[in-house]
């Protein structure tokens, strides 16, 4: 009775990714690799950019409980993080409150303010947007990377079919395999990159949507010197009143 032949590479799976890849040569080699790399640098950006808006997140609400409540914005811009996205805005608006006196051609206090804070906030947007870039980019093309390699992979299997006359599973096994290989690994890498590009760029507008509120809270505070604050803290509600005791029945 014949014995089974033994596995190849040492009793590995012959049709596994390594194997895949020594059959398929250099262009198998160079797309795993070029795949391995958009993987490894979208991830980077997602988990950036991730601790990057909730940096941001958590200023917010640092700003809410903390600066509104100091008497200038002096004062309370000394309690915001240095470099912060909120500590921007407040002190391009400070500067752009001094550099007004020193205009020859007279502007309006207004305008200057408006376009100062909204160029500050557009300058903090246009960092959060930076390397979302990558993760578009890895998202549309890792499946036709991946494809280029499945192709590589059927044109290796009709090769085989037609220098062995016949197209037997054990000739065909290996590339076809390897086709699917590249075909799940183009995947694996762009909906990762397409999740968390949508992902970040909804918290991108909830962080604008907030620091666009921000800075128009600081315009209405300067141009009014400061008798327009945002009211954060609701008013607490009036405690109930205590119970008049029961009228004591007199006495017939």
């Amino acid at each position: 009775m014949a014995t089974p032949a033994a596995a190849p590479h040492g009793g590995e799976n012959p049709y596994g990714l390594m194997a895949a890849l020594e059959q398929g040569g250099t262009i198998a080699w160079a797309t795993f690799i070029i795949l391995v790399v958009m993987s490894a640098a979208s991830w980077y950006i997602m988990f950036t950019k991730l601790l990057e808006q909730q940096k941001i997140l958590n200023q917010a609400k640092r700003v809410r409980t903390s600066f509104w409540g100091t008497p200038s914005l002096k004062d309370g811009a000394a309690k915001l993080e240095k470099n912060s996205a909120y500590r921007q805005i407040v002190d391009d608006g400070l500067r752009a409150q001094d550099e007004h006196t020193k205009l020859i051609d007279p502007i309006d206090q207004h305008d200057w303010l408006l376009s100062s804070l909204s160029r500050s906030q557009q300058a903090v947007n246009s960092k959060l947007g930076n390397g979302l870039a990558v993760l578009a980019t890895v998202g549309s093309t890792a499946p036709f990377i991946g494809l280029f390699g499945t192709v590589i992979g059927i044109y290796r299997a009709l090769i085989k079919i037609g220098a062995a006359g016949q197209a037997s599973i054990d000739a065909v096994a290996g590339p076809v395999g390897e086709a699917l290989i590249m075909t799940a690994l183009g995947l694996a890498v762009a909906v990762p990159a397409v999740l968390g590009y949508n992902w970040l760029i909804r918290r991108n507008k909830v962080v604008a949507e907030q620091l666009a509120a921000f800075a128009t809270d600081i315009h209405g505070y300067m141009v009014s010197n400061g008798a327009v604050k945002p009211s954060l803290i609701a008013a607490k509600p009036a405690a109930p009143a205590a119970a008049k005791p029961a009228a004591t029945a007199t006495k017939a």
